[in-house]
């Protein structure tokens, strides 16, 4: 079993001598082979290279640090010190074929004669070696696979679904528990989440039925150990009903198996409404202005989107109490409103106020957005600007609630009249991120709808921004954090920024429209903004009103200095302090 130079080394790079003998012949026998069979059997692939987009800000995430499962990483000498564990697992899983008067010789020479086509269906990446090199690969990697995975058996009528510890070999005592108190539990439970570190399913199948009495009896094994290993890892909290059933037969590999249950196939109906709705988008450079003429239109309004809103809201307040004398206020602003800008505009100094008046006043805004246009906005590319949220920090101060779902990720809503942002249950810890991550390069990947769980990494990224963040949601129990700190979780979710292309969930975006609708219209945000980028941060309005305000005074004292002021301001005395 040990690495030789013509198969091989590294991640699946080219060998370190290249046999041209050796190519000439494979190519030959592969174009030699009955041309009436398919190549791929109808079998998707399904274990792919982690994009490079994700894999180079944090490799560690998508290369196994650990244990090899699988032909990619076979050949890493730093992986195969593990070997011996796996050949252990091997010898064990050889002596329970025994009564059946079998050996894993057999399964490998069905593997190469019968399956080696198949197994080389699933991957994306040439795989240059012999299919007796392959099978045996196969085979010792999923004995130990499944003497891992039997930790997780759930117990037969126990009715709680709790897994059954079953007796560990001393020699993986110090490997495996079920408590994963132990770190190498937590080292190989993450390499086997990897999506480049998978093998089929099928073959686990196919190692369990010679040690069973019935291939059924092997796949309701089969069935009951990645059941119980799903549990384990399944982020979100399911209280509305039992846990997804898990047909192991239907899916690749056990990446896949967890992306599927996190992330359901949608029906034929919904998947037309996704195609059209939920559509991916290769991720372009937006220029610096946000793009179109849009941003040219924004320049030249000076901003006056934040100053609109809040005229308008001060036009609705005084034209409800617009009685007494507020009513002769009244009268003139509203001829203001009415006068012929684009004739007064010619005027200098005229022209920076038209496009405030006419925002405020004409249009009526009340800081709510129109409704209507949430169905145009979702039909539009994303641009990485409407990926932008307010943090849980600023909802929360603006009145927005935080509410926990146990519904996954089909929950994600935001509620207008109570003001309330639903979010899953999702537990952090130590294999939280590793799991994210690799998920998400399967997603990008293999999916060919919309990027649901990329498009939640998103949501999170944005609404959490410091520890504060996650505190809140831990409080509202969003959050169930099993690190060591807030900070750690911060860390984890802001990591996850990059995606391989940009994506729309119809759900989680009209969730995301309506929650900043609310958050714009706040009288609290409104004003924020207004005196951050109109008054602290420019000093043109400030000498302006430092200029009206001597104007003001100089107006004023030159009235007193002709009239007498004290009629309408009082006399003023002053009394000298006399001493005894």
């Amino acid at each position: 079993m040990a690495s030789s130079s013509d198969e091989g080394s590294g991640s699946g790079r080219r060998p370190l001598v290249f046999d041209e003998l050796r190519w000439v012949v494979q190519i030959r026998e592969s174009l030699t082979e009955d041309a009436d069979e398919e190549d791929d059997n109808g079998i998707p692939v399904s274990v792919f290279n982690v994009p490079k987009q994700l894999l180079v800000h944090k490799p560690e995430a998508y290369v196994p640090q650990f244990i090899a499962i699988g032909p990619y990483h076979h050949w890493r000498p730093e992986l195969y010190e593990m070997e011996r564990y796996k050949l252990a697992s091997a010898r064990r899983a050889q002596r329970r074929l025994r009564p059946a008067g079998l050996k894993l010789d057999a399964l490998v020479a069905q593997f190469a004669d019968r399956l080696e086509r198949k197994i080389r269906a699933y991957y994306h990446r040439y795989l240059d070696f012999s299919g007796e090199t392959l099978s045996w690969m196969m085979v010792v990697d999923g004995a130990f696979l499944l003497e891992f995975l039997q930790i997780y058996a759930t117990a037969e009528g126990g009715g709680d679904g709790k897994p059954a510890l079953r007796r560990v070999s001393s020699r993986m005592a110090h490997l495996v528990d079920f408590a994963g108190r132990k770190s190498a539990h937590g080292l190989i439970l993450r390499d086997m989440l990897m999506l480049e570190n998978q093998i089929p399913l099928f073959l686990l199948r196919k190692i369990l039925e010679p040690q069973c009495s019935s291939p059924e009896e092997a796949g309701s094994i089969l069935a009951s150990m990645v059941t119980g290993f799903m549990k384990e890892l399944f982020p979100f909290k399911m209280i509305d009903g039992d846990f997804p059933a898990v047909d192991v037969a239907k899916h690749a590999h056990l990446l896949e198996l967890l992306y599927y249950l996190l992330v359901p196939k949608p029906t034929e109906d919904g998947a037309a409404e996704a195609h059209d709705h939920g559509e991916s988008y290769d991720i372009e450079e937006q220029p610096e202005n946000g793009g179109g003429s849009g941003g040219d239109e924004k320049a030249s309004g000076g901003g006056g989107v934040y100053v609109a809103q809040l005229f308008a809201a001060l036009w609705r307040v005084a034209s409800k109490i617009g009685r007494g004398p507020l009513h002769l206020v009244m009268k003139p602003i509203a001829f203001a409103v009415k006068a012929p800008w684009k004739m007064l505009t010619v005027v200098p100094g005229m022209s920076g106020i038209k496009h405030p008046v006419e925002s405020f006043f004409m249009s009526g805004a009340d800081g709510h957005g129109d409704p209507s246009s949430t169905s145009s906005n979702l039909s539009r590319p994303p641009l990485i600007e409407e990926i932008m949220v307010p943090s849980v920090t600023e909802l929360v101060n603006a009145g927005v609630q935080v509410a926990a779902t146990t519904g996954g990720l089909s929950s994600i809503s935001f509620d207008c009249k109570t003001a309330t942002l639903h979010l899953p249950v999702v537990t952090v810890d130590s294999n939280t991120e590793v799991m994210v991550r690799n998920l998400v390069a399967y997603e990008s990947s293999a999916a060919s709808g919309p990027l649901v769980l990329t498009r939640y990494t998103e949501l999170m990224n944005g609404i959490i921004d410091a520890d504060e963040d996650v505190a809140l949601l831990r409080q509202r129990g969003v959050v169930l954090n099993r690190m060591k700190s807030d900070g750690e979780v911060t860390k984890l979710w802001n990591g996850m920024s990059k995606s391989t292309r940009l994506t729309k969930v119809r759900a989680v975006d009209m969730a995301v429209e309506e929650m900043n609708r609310y958050y714009d219209g706040r009288w609290r945000v409104k004003t924020k903004r207004f005196m951050r980028k109109y008054v602290f941060s420019s000093w043109q309005l400030l000498t302006f009103v430092a200029a009206i305000m001597m104007l003001m005074l100089t107006t004023l004292q030159a009235f007193c200095s002709v009239y007498t002021c004290s009629r309408w301001f009082g006399a003023v005395t002053v009394s000298a302090a006399t001493g005894e």
